[in-house]
Order: C-alpha cells, then structure tokens, then sequence
C-alpha cells in the first residue's frame, strides 16, 4: 500500500519523495491536480497534504511544523474554496483570532483518527489546527487575517482542500502536514505571486520581469526566499523524523 501526497512545488516532491510514496505537484492548478490524484489513488492506503504553507494564526512562525485537518467551513464540494467567502469581511472590521492550539495540545480524541493521532505523537513540537485550502495565492496581510477570523484555520495552502476532496471520494484517511514559510504579519511580494510554473517549477523568467517592472520589491522577495529556505528545510527533518518514529510500519499495519 503506498501513501499518495498531495503538493504544490517540484521542490517539495523531491523533498518528499520516499519509498512507498507516490508524491503529485499540482503547481497552482487545482483541476489537475485533482486528476492526477485521482489517477494516483488506486493502491493508496491513505492520503497527504505536504509542502509549505502560510500563517493564518499570527503566533506561528516561520519554520513552524503544523499537522492538521480541513477546517470544517470549508470541506470541499465543487466549487472553488473559501477565498470567495473570505473576501466578504471588511477590512475595517474588528477580528477576534480563535483560540491557538500549540505544540502538544488536542482538541479532543478521534479528531481526525489514528493517523493525525500518530502524527501528534511522533511530531511533539507539531502545531495542530484546522487547516483551509485556496485556489489562490493568499498573499496580502489583509487577506491572511480576514481568512483567520472566517475560519479558525491556522494556515492556509493550495492543495488541502483538493487532496481532502480525492480522499474523502475514496474513504482514505487523510491529514494535512506544513512548514510554515510566511508570517501572518508578512505580506508576499508581486514577484512571488508570478514565480511558480504550472508544472510546480521555478518561473525564474517571471520572477525577474516582475522585479524589473517593481525594483523595492527586492528586500521583501529576499526574505521571501531565505523563509522558504527555512520551511523546506524544516519540512525535510519532519519527514526524516517520521521515517525514524515508524511511519512505514504504522502505515503498512493500517486495515484496507
């Protein structure tokens, strides 16, 4: 039984790239990804999110490992995720963040089964929290905070809410696993909105047109990357940490 993984970056699946996984970059492109995980999920004994994602929560900090489930507001169906929702809350409103759940903390038994319990226990400095997926690059501090209150999410990705969607269709357990790469007080540049390819590639040609046409972006697109640097790092020894607890073992005495 292999695990099927969810992600968004080409640099991500070579970081998660392990025996037994069967890892998809959907590069930005949901519908794909969505296909190709389905293409994938015969034999899968359960399903990922992986990869980098996005502080809701204004206490978690780059590098920060978040092991979640779906925020329940946002369970897929057909349409196209909570960015539509998000946008309907003023700017000018007063937000009231949820309660944070830090490392070690549990909401309670059986949220989301064995294998976010196993998670928790073998990733002790792991933050757990709900989790919301976008079809869309959250990038402004604005939108990052509007979404926090909306939803109660801690972080936001790209690609949860589509794996959620396969695994839920296939009745496979399924969990969310980030590195935080940027703050919910930081905002990312327009170059970082333009630099992933469809494939899940570097598109270092827009990257470098988009710095051309704004050259103050340049401070804040080098933080961008030295935070990513960080988040795949981290992501890297969360993965080797878990090879080392026995997910191979927990995942091959799973019922199918």
């Amino acid at each position: 039984m292999s695990v099927l993984v969810a992600c968004g970056l080409v640099r991500e699946a070579a970081i998660l790239a392990r025996p037994g996984f069967v890892v998809v970059a959907g590069g930005g492109d949901s519908a794909r990804l969505e296909r190709e995980l389905e293409a994938a999920v015969g034999g899968a004994a359960l399903v990922l999110s992986c990869g980098v994602a996005g502080a809701l929560d204004p206490t978690l900090r780059t590098g920060d490992v978040v092991v979640g489930v779906l925020a329940p507001n946002s369970f897929p169906g057909e349409g196209r995720g909570p960015v539509e929702e998000q946008k309907r809350i003023s700017r000018g409103a007063q937000l009231q963040p949820p309660p944070r759940l830090g490392p070690g903390l549990r909401r309670g038994s059986g949220v989301g089964g064995a294998l976010v319990e196993w998670l928790l226990q073998s990733l002790p400095d792991a933050h757990f929290g709900t989790v919301v997926g976008a079809d869309t690059i959250i990038a402004s501090v604005a939108e990052k905070a509007a979404l926090y209150a909306n939803t109660g999410a801690i972080a936001v990705d790209m690609e949860s809410h589509i794996a959620a969607r396969v695994a839920a269709r296939h009745d496979l357990p399924f969990a969310i696993i980030r590195t935080i790469s940027d703050n919910a007080d930081q905002a990312l540049p327009p170059a970082a909105l333009v630099g992933m390819k469809p494939d899940g590639g570097v598109a270092l040609g827009a990257i470098l047109a988009s710095l051309a046409r704004n050259p103050t972006q340049l401070p804040a697109l080098i933080r961008t990357g030295r935070d990513a640097g960080a988040a795949f790092k981290a992501l890297g020894r969360t993965f080797d940490l878990m090879e080392a607890k026995g997910f191979a073992q927990f995942v091959a005495q799973m019922p199918t």
